[in-house]
């Protein structure tokens, strides 16, 4: 009998789901559709203030790990605890928790990834720097790129290193984040239509 995920050391757990990069698919796009369909009956009535593809499966043409992001930013006094509750309750796993923030997951098994994949992040309306450097990748080919053979380029030594794969973004995600807000600001504020500005 596989181990439990909850029974499962970081490096276990890494080992279980390393790092896979990917050319672009086209069906990532109607796994978030799907997913977003999913998802909003789960919640009350204004409890979501948006939801919204993210990460690298969300940029066409961009190499990525098969795995959805979706950032659910919930409105300003949403209860979050029934928010949580009823993710965990529809397949979701809560993967860490901090204050004003709730990472979780679908499609890990104790026998690996079970697709389609998704790491859902639950936020505060307006904490969403994801959506700029997104939409900077999205409009920048050139960025984007780079940001693709910048991960081609840690990929194998990362594989079974989850921190240290998201440490050797991180000074790239955060310049081009900085840049994308000044370019656009106040673009996700909330109030603002993301449909209209995409």
């Amino acid at each position: 009998m596989a181990k439990a995920l909850s029974e499962m050391s970081l490096e276990e757990l890494w080992r279980l789901f390393p790092i896979q990069l990917t050319a672009y698919q086209h069906g990532w796009a109607d796994w978030y559709q799907e997913e977003e369909a999913r998802l909003r009956p789960l919640f009350q009535p204004g409890a979501v203030g948006r939801i919204s593809h993210i990460g690298s499966t969300a940029v066409p043409g961009l190499w990525a790990k098969p795995i959805v992001d979706i950032l659910l930013e919930a409105s300003p006094g949403a209860e979050w605890a029934p928010m949580k509750r009823s993710l965990l309750e529809n397949g979701y796993l809560c993967m860490s928790q901090s204050a004003g923030r709730i990472s979780f997951n679908r499609g890990y098994t104790e026998n690996g990834f079970a697709p389609p994949v998704f790491h859902l992040h639950l936020r505060r309306l307006g904490d969403c720097d994801e959506l700029y450097f997104r939409d900077y990748l999205r409009q920048c080919p050139q960025a984007a790129k780079e940001y693709e053979a910048l991960k081609l380029s840690v990929w194998k030594r990362f594989e079974h290193d989850r921190d240290g794969y998201t440490a050797a973004k991180t000074q790239f995600v955060q310049r081009y984040t900085r840049r994308a807000r000044e370019i656009w600001p106040g673009r996700y504020e909330p109030g603002q239509d993301e449909n209209r500005i995409r």
